[in-house]
């Protein structure tokens, strides 16, 4: 097998919660671009439907199902869908995340239900879609890559709730890892800044003079925003068989910061 061979994931199975647009929709159509059917999710299904017909075009199978990432059964029921219609499942990607509401806050300052608002999307969320695809996945084996975040790494003043669930989901990959291990890989993403919708919501960027200000004050050494698309090429490396050594690992895909 040569080397570019073995990015690719002709045959492989896909699951990505989070799909509708942003980060989760260039994952989802990398995965097709490389070769994988893909099960796509998300609560909006519009936005699904958009996805599903550019993965089709590309001749690869798609089946959007509306899924609330932080509902168990609603999990369980798109992982027994993609089984179902796509025949397995060989890849789940927990890429649903964010803040839900919006607005960052101080940790002392931030209501108790907007706390467990947080976990319960950026960290539960993943380990109980960790847990359903590993059921699923079983001996046949698979990979799960699961989307962190730069700011899971060090103090995240104003973001303290969503940097506390994204270095949780750092040690549950760890642990996961080894735990599922050696039929199952267990990895992470941590994307820096990526301008996408809740990006924007989160910090005000809604105009082009906000973001280039922003990313000033920020000083990316390779002095540019992250794409969608460069999230997608890291998970795609995380899945293919390239990554067939690695597992229990975070890759901080950031620009340099």
């Amino acid at each position: 097998m040569g080397i570019l061979d073995r990015f690719r994931l002709d045959g492989e199975v896909a699951v990505v919660t989070g799909a509708g647009k942003g980060i989760g929709r260039a994952i989802a159509i990398g995965l097709a671009e490389a070769g994988a059917d893909v099960a796509l999710a998300s609560r909006t299904g519009s936005d699904l439907d958009a996805v599903a017909a550019e993965i089709r075009a590309l001749g690869r199978r798609a089946l959007p199902v509306v899924t609330d990432a932080t509902d168990l059964a609603a999990l369980e029921h798109l992982a027994q869908q993609a089984v179902t219609q796509l025949g397995k499942l060989t890849i789940w990607v927990n890429n649903a995340g964010g803040i839900p509401d919006g607005t960052p806050r101080y940790l002392v300052r931030t209501p108790e239900e907007n706390f467990d608002a947080q976990i319960a999307l950026n960290l539960k969320a993943v380990w109980m879609g960790a847990t359903v695809a590993a059921r699923r996945m079983g001996e046949g084996g698979g990979s799960i890559v699961n989307i962190s975040s730069r700011s899971a790494y060090g103090p995240q003043v104003k973001n303290g709730p969503y940097g506390a669930a994204k270095a949780a989901v750092n040690s549950l990959t760890n642990t996961l890892a080894v735990e599922l291990a050696p039929n199952i890989r267990v990895n992470a993403i941590a994307p820096g800044p990526v301008p996408t919708e809740n990006f924007d919501e989160c910090m005000g960027t809604d105009t082009e003079e906000k973001r280039t200000r922003l990313l000033e004050m920020i000083g990316i050494p390779l002095g540019r925003y992250g794409d969608p698309e460069d999230i997608a090429a890291a998970v795609v490396y995380m899945a293919s068989p390239a990554a067939s050594w690695v597992t229990g690992q975070c890759l901080y895909v950031t620009g340099g910061r």
